[in-house]
């Protein structure tokens, strides 16, 4: 399969840069005819990698891309997901080369999508292609590839209610995820889940002077402030009631796998530039970031921020508040307790709305599952070592939606690393990370039976 891989390198990277070049934003309506350009794009690729019947299929939003390649009725099949999709570029002043004209520097590719997720969606197209080549297919196999995973996935969802038997499989296969490092291949286990809100405080029902009013009447900002503030305790945990009583607690077999995974906080403190960590009181910074829920401020305003001083007592306050939460942990309950939380805790002289804006559950994928042994032999194979099984702090909420609509686990085969700065400026990919991904792909397949 090495072979085959290195010979075909060229035309597996020009087959990637032709998506990279097309600014498939889900976001901004500008580009809606490019969503549908490289949705296009994927069906002939598809076609081209071995898939023996691809099609463009129409949803409420962007289309999705349905491939499949049927070996025989009784053997198992694989249905393989993807997005095409991807964020802004913008800022565009902080990217070293045009982000939709892929660059190659050093090794590595550089385009909004290098990573997130045409790179490692290709990955799994060309691994299915090299596998094909070799004989090394032993099933069924399906894709699909939607167009809004960027903003929240909602006609994949409905698609996946509406083509249940189109899409039924045995399991489902991603690349859209990350590994500890080049040098300790991992393989995702476990995602937590999230549940996104918008606070709004008001006051006055006006602006007001503030050495008229200050004093004697309540800011807004103010009690906002000491609200949100009241939601976490001095030991980083959550006081809202009930709120941990369907968290469970690692096991001593989860803390060793932790434990296992290589990691110098100094480093991490040095690359962020914080003098110090903070979380969970008696938990690790690896345990607090990917096993135990959370609740941030994800951004604050109010009043008067721009140039020079004005002495206002604003009117109103928002904030956006975000729990990131783990298996067992419903994330309706947890908005319904948020919201209760904050509204019943609003300080007198102030109104409180709490606007709840989406939400995902955790996911868990069992190690025991013939798809995962099969995505760690290939691991094993394409690295050179075993990979270690890790939970990621991230969130995909479709996973879970796979398992809820479809009844399917997910096996999360992903090869990110840190430095790939996806959804930043200057995104990038290796080249290297590329072949090697494109042969654990291979060698899953030769694998799964």
């Amino acid at each position: 399969m090495k072979e085959y891989i290195k010979e075909n390198e060229p035309r597996f990277v020009e087959e990637w840069f032709s998506l990279l070049r097309i600014p498939s934003v889900s976001s901004q309506t500008e580009h809606k005819a490019d969503m549908g350009r490289c949705a296009e794009r994927w069906r002939e690729l598809l076609l081209s990698s071995g898939a023996d019947r691809a099609e463009v299929m129409p949803t409420g939003g962007n289309p999705v891309v349905y491939a499949e390649r049927i070996v025989s009725p009784d053997l198992p099949t694989v249905l393989v997901y993807g997005h095409y999709d991807v964020m802004p570029a913008e800022p565009l002043e902080l990217w070293q080369s045009e982000p939709f004209e892929p660059t190659i520097r050093d090794g590595r590719v550089y385009a909004r999508g290098a990573d997130d997720d045409k790179g490692q969606a290709m990955i799994q197209a060309k691994g299915f292609e090299t596998a094909l080549h070799a004989g090394a297919v032993h099933c069924n196999v399906k894709f699909i590839l939607e167009g809004e995973e960027e903003v929240g996935s909602e006609s994949l969802i409905a698609f996946c209610k509406t083509h249940g038997e189109l899409l039924r499989a045995d399991v489902i296969l991603v690349s859209d995820t990350s590994m500890v490092s080049a040098e300790t291949p991992s393989l995702t286990t476990g995602l937590r889940g999230l549940s996104y809100w918008e606070i709004e405080v008001t006051g006055p029902n006006r602006d007001l002077h503030s050495g008229h009013f200050g004093g004697a009447v309540a800011n807004p900002i103010n009690a906002l402030c000491k609200l949100i503030a009241s939601v976490t305790d001095a030991d980083g945990r959550i006081t809202l009631p009930h709120f941990y009583d369907d968290v469970e607690e690692l096991s001593a077999d989860e803390k060793a796998m932790i434990a296992r995974v290589p990691f110098d906080e100094e480093a991490y403190k040095r690359a962020i530039d914080v003098d110090e960590v903070f979380g969970e009181k008696g938990y690790s910074t690896l345990e607090r970031n990917s096993c135990r829920p959370t609740f941030d401020v994800c951004g604050i305003w109010g009043g008067y921020t721009g140039e020079g001083s004005k002495t206002v007592l604003p009117s109103k306050a928002y904030a956006k508040l975000s729990c990131r939460l783990v298996p067992h942990q419903d994330p309706e309950r947890i908005t319904r307790m948020m919201i209760d939380y904050l509204q019943a805790a609003a300080p007198t002289g102030v109104r409180v709305k709490v606007d709840f804006k989406h939400s995902g559950e955790p996911y868990v994928c069992p190690i025991d599952l013939p798809a995962y042994k099969a995505a760690e032999a290939g691991f094993t194979i394409a690295f050179g070592r075993q990979p270690l099984a890790v939970r990621r702090g991230g969130s995909i909420p479709v996973i879970p939606a796979f398992e809820k609509i479809l009844g399917l686990k997910t096996v999360l085969m992903g090869f990110g690393l840190e430095r790939n700065a996806i959804h930043s400026p200057n995104e990038s990919f290796g080249l290297d990370m590329f072949r090697i991904g494109i042969e654990a792909v291979a060698e899953f397949y030769n694998h799964y039976k």
